[in-house]
């Protein structure tokens, strides 16, 4: 199962110099965001003891980046897609990869491994 996220944004790079409040609204906007992406793209609630997931980021262009930055800039996204599939991301076994920069960038997460159908409620 796959779910494309959009890059993100500047500000919570964190060589992004901006006040507490313009982090935390950006946090929790991006946050919120992913979490409707992943439930748009029909992830289902999981439960699982690990979750393998191969993390993609596909820059919105040739500039040379740090991996450290892109994951750490990532992290409220990635707690957006946890809450979306009801899965702390304490449990995921990540890879990270850097593709091919595409316009606006993006991040694909893939999970793979075998996971369990919560029952409907």
């Amino acid at each position: 199962m796959k779910v494309s996220v959009p890059w993100p944004p500047g500000v919570l790079s964190p060589n992004a110099r901006v006040d507490r409040w313009t982090l935390a609204r950006a946090k929790k906007a991006y946050r919120a965001g992913c979490g409707w992406e992943a439930k748009a793209a029909g992830l289902p609630k999981m439960t699982a003891e690990s979750i393998p997931v191969t993390i993609t980021f596909h820059p919105p262009d040739n500039r040379r980046r740090d991996r450290d930055n892109m994951i750490a800039a990532l992290k409220s996204g990635q707690d957006g897609i946890a809450d979306a599939i009801g899965v702390d991301d304490r449990l995921w076994v990540p890879t990270y990869a850097v593709g091919d920069p595409v316009p606006r960038g993006a991040v694909v997460f893939d999970f793979g491994g075998v996971w369990t159908r919560e029952a409907a409620e």
